[in-house]
């Protein structure tokens, strides 16, 4: 993937994250996803008093694209900080990887975790879930 291209997911990644809603947590998450088709949905976190209704930015940004017909994702880029505090790379959680297991080739997706559009690292989602459960597993 090309350093202007990663950088430009990256930039979306903090413009998402400034919509996040986190009164509880106070921890703010972006995240852009990019679909095999060529097209980009962005997501954040959005918290509820009521902790299991929270949705995390990677699966808001994964639910928009598939309630739009999209099913096939190429690569995410994903940015968090505690509120005040820096920027650090973000892992995924465990539900986020496996709604990713869903829909992505573990082999070929890409995760972006970035500090800044300079600053980043680029993982397969098998790096992230090496054992991860798929359809395959339902075969």
């Amino acid at each position: 993937m090309e350093k202007e291209h990663v950088a430009d997911m990256i930039g979306n990644a903090f413009q998402a994250m400034e919509h996040s809603y986190a009164p509880y947590s106070k921890f703010h998450v972006g995240a852009y996803l990019k679909t095999k088709q060529g097209h980009y949905y962005s997501g954040c976190n959005v918290e509820n008093a009521s902790f299991s209704v929270t949705n995390c930015a990677e699966r808001t940004a994964i639910f928009k694209a598939v309630s739009e017909g999209e099913k096939e994702f190429e690569s995410i880029a994903i940015v968090g900080r505690a509120e005040g505090g820096k920027i650090d790379f973000c892992p995924p959680c465990g539900v986020c990887l496996q709604a990713m297991m869903e829909f992505c080739d573990p082999e070929k997706f890409q995760v972006i975790l970035a500090k800044s559009e300079k600053e980043y690292k680029i993982l397969l989602l098998k790096d992230l879930l090496p054992m991860g459960f798929g359809t395959e597993n339902l075969e």
